[in-house]
């Protein structure tokens, strides 16, 4: 990845631009460091066919792995787990790495159900070595077949998961894949501290998601753009709060 922003014209590897954000460090009090980290197409569309597979580029994965590495938490929407699966997290070299440095081999994984729909089939579910911790807006029953799974009631969405993350699962950074509904409502709420938003080359239409769903915001939520990089026509922005 080419660097244009600060540092205009230097190299920026995926892992590099992981470590400048300070995820051992920690978020405000009371809660985790939360990076969002989003795909979209010049004209805003998060998908192609359902999955944001065809939007993206090496860098792109590599900086998903890299943050999935250095994260205690992946966060995301239940909607994506049922469309991405979530079968394999890491590679074995991120997986040593985290066992090489005391970690567990994989991220804890999170998703938030107010309704209390939650995808059991998705191949996560049945992962071996991956807790998994949902949160839901009312009573459910875990299915035969599900590994490692840690159910928590709670009407306070987005912000209750966080602050039971980081209270009782000791979890002191997360990083959010999305969907566009959960992104939106940590928005929302003012819980995203960075922005990795991949902008591809491409222009989609049609009726798919954006990055971001539901009812606008009110004020917008503002970010201040820290970096850019740019591998072949992809763009990598950060953005932070």
């Amino acid at each position: 990845m080419r660097e244009l922003l600060p540092r205009a014209g230097g190299e920026l590897t995926a892992e590099a631009l992981v470590a400048r954000l300070g995820l051992e460090a920690g978020g405000r009090p009371g809660l985790p460091r939360v990076v969002a980290i989003m795909i979209a197409s010049v004209d805003g569309r998060a998908t192609i066919d359902q999955t944001s597979t065809k939007l993206g580029h090496p860098e792109d994965r590599a900086l998903l792995r890299g943050l999935r590495a250095a994260a205690d938490c992946v966060l995301v929407g239940r909607r994506t787990i049922a469309a991405e699966g979530y079968g394999r997290l890491l590679d074995g070299e991120h997986r040593a790495t985290r066992v090489g440095a005391g970690r567990p081999e994989h991220p804890l994984v999170a998703t938030v159900s107010r309704s209390g729909e939650v995808p059991w089939g998705a191949p996560v579910f049945s992962a071996p070595g991956v807790e998994k911790q949902v949160y839901v807006g009312c009573p459910v029953s875990v299915p035969e077949g599900v590994t490692a799974t840690s159910v928590e009631q709670t009407s306070g969405g987005p912000r209750a998961a966080l602050e039971h993350l980081r209270a009782i699962r000791g979890v002191r950074s997360v990083t959010c894949e999305g969907g566009p509904e959960l992104l939106r409502a940590l928005l929302a709420d003012d819980l995203v501290d960075d922005l990795l938003l991949t902008v591809a080359p491409l222009l989609v239409a049609g009726p798919g998601p954006t990055a971001l769903t539901g009812a606008a915001l009110d004020p917008p939520a503002r970010m201040e753009l820290r970096a850019v990089g740019q591998a072949d026509d992809h763009l990598f922005l950060h953005y932070a709060r």
